[in-house]
């Protein structure tokens, strides 16, 4: 009776383990809660305009943008102390479907201390060329970040993952947030959501 329960005991606790190594692997990791949980604008809501700066010194604006065409936006997790693996993937995911893009403006946000961001933003972009629809932007000290209620408050976080559809009037069609690293919208989910 013994070994049995010594027997299920370890086939649990190698389960529990395996399963944690899978959900890492994904991408999909318990991350440390943040101090409030995001509170995004929402589905239908007016989404508040922005102005932030790209790397060549550039403003942009979500008013100016969606004046062209609806705006996808990613927000990514800028710099946590290192690069994020699942931000470089979502990016490049994006810049590989680029043609499915062609008729919308896609900005890409990078929050961090404002403290060598810009030498992080340009390690990150790395040699990604980006098209003229496409806007990588920088969101020093969580400005943006904070004021669409997505900063992650927590040891080497910076924001909640998000990705949003607004429209041309300026309205937010589709949104998606995650309490994780991985689990992000794709570009075929978005294109399907675009007006």
């Amino acid at each position: 009776m013994q070994n049995r329960r010594s027997m299920i005991g370890l086939f649990a606790m190698l389960s529990i383990a395996t399963l944690t190594s899978t959900a890492q692997a994904q991408g999909r990791r318990q991350a440390a809660p943040g101090k409030e949980p995001p509170h995004p604008p929402k589905v239908g809501q007016e989404a508040p305009d922005f102005e932030l700066m790209n790397q060549e010194g550039e403003v942009v604006s979500l008013k100016a943008l969606t004046e062209k065409s609806p705006v996808v936006m990613l927000v990514l997790r800028g710099w946590p102390g290192k690069q994020c693996p699942m931000c470089s993937r979502q990016v490049g995911e994006f810049l590989s479907k680029k043609a499915a893009l062609k008729d919308v403006q896609v900005v890409m946000i990078y929050p961090g201390p404002a403290e060598l961001l810009e030498m992080h933003a340009k390690e990150f972009q790395g040699n990604k060329t980006f098209p003229s629809n496409y806007h990588f932007v920088l969101d020093p000290d969580y400005k943006f970040t904070n004021a669409w209620g997505l900063r992650w408050d927590a040891p080497r976080e910076t924001a909640y993952p998000s990705t949003f559809v607004v429209d041309q009037n300026q309205k937010i069609v589709f949104g998606k947030t995650v309490i994780s690293h991985g689990d992000r919208a794709d570009v075929a989910t978005v294109v399907a959501k675009l007006p």
